[in-house]
């Protein structure tokens, strides 16, 4: 038996949970925070869990935390100490690679230090023990989450616990000139599913208004044919390497072969969105990669999944489906043409 805190984008924790009892015979899960955090308790062992969520990772589980030790809160610097005790009792984790701390805490929780102070303190007994410490690509992380009577710790890779971000929350900052929130959806993609745009060269962005993703992908250096009957950015202009079509996407047609990459992130219906895609498929080279999101905008999400999934296997294989944390009312699909 093992124990672990899960946590999904707010409101799709049912969802997470859904798709988790799905896998898990016998799992018990209680909610922490109410459709976000949950804890559960599995008859795996940590490495079958693990296993089983590489082979199949669920689409709304955006983080999960083992539940190494539970400490009762005290409210006061006793609970500081206690994690710093815990720490030296962990001196061989702290000597192998570079440790983060993260701590997340539940609304109204009695422990009262912040995430900075927190990691202040576990930095230092890090270091006293001869250890190393990181803020970005950590070897492992010491995870703590603050609950209303206890606090819950554990220890993971960051592929372990599916992210190196507290709680799989990922930030990014909004840079001058950014056109709109909808790019840190594109950036979060590229690092959740292993991508590198550079390396693209042609990219084809469907529904582009007001571009937000075309923007990246020309940052990135690619050439961009964007389509959309509504206006993009102004500032897009500058641009020598873009090509705006102001039209709807169905009534375009494009050579065969002429694109490596197609993106798409449209408030649109699922199923049309799907057929849209498949329309292009042919002007996209065998290989090409597909990054599209699905709104969804039905009762039932997972059907809805599947149904859109099912169609795009007819020109694609899919190699991830996930509800990334910019994403809202949907998920993102990683696809790559059938050679």
């Amino acid at each position: 038996m093992t124990e672990w805190i899960g946590t999904a984008n707010h409101g799709f924790a049912s969802l997470a949970m859904e798709e988790l009892r799905r896998m898990i015979q016998g799992i018990k899960i209680t909610q922490l925070v109410a459709g976000e955090v949950f804890r559960m308790e599995v008859s795996l062992s940590r490495e079958e869990l693990l296993e089983l969520l590489q082979r199949q990772e669920p689409i709304f589980l955006r983080h999960i935390q083992p539940i190494d030790r539970m400490l009762p809160i005290q409210g006061g610097s006793d609970d500081l100490q206690a994690l710093a005790e815990l720490v030296r009792n962990a001196r061989i984790r702290c000597e192998n690679g570079t440790t983060a701390i993260h701590l997340r805490r539940v609304d109204g929780t009695p422990y009262p230090y912040s995430a900075a102070d927190t990691k202040s303190v576990l930095d230092a007994v890090i270091m006293e023990l001869g250890g190393e410490t990181a803020m970005q690509s950590p070897d492992q992380i010491l995870s703590i989450f603050a609950g209303r009577d206890e606090l819950y710790v554990g220890w993971g890779t960051p592929s372990e616990q599916l992210s190196d971000w507290p709680g799989g929350a990922v930030r990014f900052q909004r840079e001058e000139g950014q056109i709109s929130r909808a790019k840190f959806k594109l950036l979060e993609a590229e690092r959740a599913f292993g991508l590198y745009l550079e390396t693209f060269r042609e990219a084809l962005d469907i529904g582009a208004a007001p571009g937000g993703w075309t923007q990246l992908l020309l940052e990135r250096g690619l050439r961009v044919t964007s389509i959309d009957p509504a206006e993009l950015h102004p500032k897009l202009a500058a641009y020598p390497r873009l090509t705006a079509l102001k039209k709807n996407a169905s009534d375009v047609r494009f050579p065969p072969d002429t694109f490596d990459l197609l993106v798409c992130d449209m408030s649109w219906s699922p199923m049309q969105m799907a057929k849209l895609v498949l329309e292009k498929a042919d002007a996209l080279q065998d290989g090409a990669t597909a990054i599209i999101t699905v709104k969804l905008m039905h009762k039932k999400p997972l059907q809805t999944i599947r149904d859109v999934v099912a169609k795009l296997e007819s020109a694609f294989e899919l190699r991830k489906a996930k509800q990334l944390f910019h994403n809202r009312d949907e998920i993102t699909l990683y696809l790559v043409k059938n050679g």
